[in-house]
């Protein structure tokens, strides 16, 4: 019941997954697809069940097909909730159609009720998207995607084993409390970086900028000499003094108060090396304005390129669309010759049965009905799938009363299971405006022995009250007749009635006053 549920949630299946060419009366009139689960509405157009339900769900609406084709009649053409029926037979032809898998690579066959249960939605070859990072991979690819190339991935760090985003690694990598690093005095190798900071306080050979480098001093010293100079301030501005620049020492004075002279000469190189400086920055700084001006040039060129670009692209785009149009009206002429070719094919086969029914007839009133591989259609009939079958039509004269028989193999009525049933019915003909009403002939019906001894016989004079002999308003009025016309029994046993697995029927109709 929930596939069931589910499938009534989908419009119809996609023509590709057809093995062989699709025909009319398999599509839905709305999506215009393969029927899934069709109703035939009043009009006789099939819909999907997900499709009807949507066309009603706002109100009554006429039938598009029914307008396109023109043959719009109010109300049939009207499509209002509960005015369809399921159609059993077109879903069974459907579902037995042979059907391949419409995903690139996939090998699957079958026929459209096994793609609908094992294989619609779980195809390894279907196109999906991943949900992190909305790339399209099939089905098959997805777990190793998530696994190893996905840059929406989430990772826990073998340091901390905290997770993170993949594409946060380096960044995770910066921060991370257990990441392993390198003493750049001891070359000691992994060492916490939560613990780095104390490795290097006391580390003999690494090197660190002095405290007083913020006031001008250049000098490097080890990390237990910093730990030392921070409970010995002036020994370390004594070994500071000479790299400190003038305007630092005033506000060191009260600590240390350092020699005129080599002050004065430290001040000059300091002097001096600023200066070269200066002059190397600001060649460098032309330098570095030639190549801007160079890389301007460039992008000027790329720009003008990009633009012809653009418009050769702009123009292409719009003949794609022209061609896109006449493809589509193109398309729109195909439909229609199908449509009309399904219109004509359905005409060949109504007057294909027309020929067949004129051909069986008989014009005498007198009609014998061979009823072939008996055993079969009363299995048939037994198992409920085709309890009744109709003869071909037969008249009276060529301009007389149409007729037909109808029989039950396995009883109707009071003869359900036990008896043969057989019945006269009244049909709807051509003249019948010229006959008179209602039907008054005798009708006299026969199981033929094929020996020709001892046939079956029941006769009777229609009941002229009965609805069942007036003139037809339907195609054939309610049949009448003998619903014990034949103890089952009597055809069980062996008999001449079956011969070759059949049995012949007759009817004869009294024409006297006709």
């Amino acid at each position: 019941r929930q596939r069931h549920s589910l499938a009534c949630n989908k419009p119809g299946f996609p023509k590709k997954i057809l093995a062989n060419n699709l025909e009319e009366k398999h599509m839905c009139n709305s999506c215009l697809k393969i029927l899934r689960r069709p109703l035939q509405a009043q009009c006789g157009h099939r819909f999907c069940s997900f499709c009807f339900n949507k066309i009603v769900s706002s109100g009554p609406h006429k039938c598009s097909a029914c307008i396109k084709e023109d043959l719009f009649e109010d109300p049939t053409s009207i499509l209002k909730e509960g005015g369809a029926f399921p159609d059993n037979a077109a879903r069974r032809e459907v579902e037995a159609l042979a059907a391949v898998c419409p995903n690139e690579g996939c090998t699957w066959t079958g026929n459209i009720k096994e793609y609908e249960v094992n294989h619609e939605g779980k195809c390894d070859f279907m196109i999906i998207l991943c949900p992190s990072c909305k790339e399209l991979m099939r089905t098959n690819e997805l777990e190793r995607h998530n696994e190893r190339e996905c840059p929406e991935r989430t990772l826990n760090c073998k340091y901390c084993k905290e997770p993170f985003h993949f594409k946060n690694i380096k960044a995770h990598d910066e921060i991370c409390p257990k990441y392993p690093m390198i003493c750049e005095g001891c070359a000691k190798k992994k060492i916490p970086r939560e613990k780095y900071v104390d490795h290097i306080k006391f580390c003999s050979k690494f090197r660190a900028p002095c405290r007083f480098h913020v006031v001008g001093c250049d000098m490097s010293v080890s990390g237990l000499y910093f730990i030392i100079t921070l409970w010995m301030p002036p020994l370390s501005l004594l070994a500071c003094a000479p790299t400190l620049p003038t305007l630092a020492l005033p506000a060191l004075a009260t600590s240390f108060t350092p020699l005129p002279s080599a002050v004065g000469a430290a001040l000059e190189l300091q002097l001096h090396s600023e200066k070269t400086k200066v002059a190397e920055l600001s060649r460098r700084c032309q330098e570095l304005e030639l190549k801007v001006g160079t890389f301007e040039n460039i992008v000027c060129v790329l720009n003008r390129e990009m633009e012809r670009s653009s418009t050769t692209i702009e123009a292409y785009n719009r003949q794609h669309r022209l061609d896109q149009d006449k493809v589509e009206i193109l398309n729109n002429k195909v439909r229609q010759l199908e449509r009309t070719v399904g219109l004509r094919d359905l005409s060949i086969v109504e007057m294909e049965g027309n020929i067949r029914e004129m051909s069986a007839a008989t014009f005498d009133g007198i009609f014998v009905w061979k009823i072939s591989d008996f055993t079969k259609k009363r299995q048939d009939a037994v198992a409920g799938r085709a309890p009744a079958m109709f003869s071909p039509a037969f008249f009276t004269s060529k301009y007389g009363y149409k007729m037909c028989l109808r029989i039950y193999l396995n009883g109707d009525g009071t003869g359900r299971a036990s008896h043969l049933s057989l019945f006269f019915v009244v049909m709807r003909g051509h003249s019948d405006a010229l006959l008179k009403w209602p039907f008054n002939q005798k009708v006299t019906l026969m199981l033929l022995d094929q020996n020709n001894r001892e046939h079956i016989i029941d006769a009777f004079r229609p009941d002229i009250s009965s609805s069942s002999f007036q003139r037809p308003v339907s195609d054939m009025n309610i049949a009448s007749g003998c619903p014990l016309f034949c103890p089952l029994p009597k055809l069980d046993t062996k008999n001449s009635y079956i011969r070759d697995d059949t049995i012949f029927i007759k009817a004869i109709v009294d024409l006297t006053g006709l």
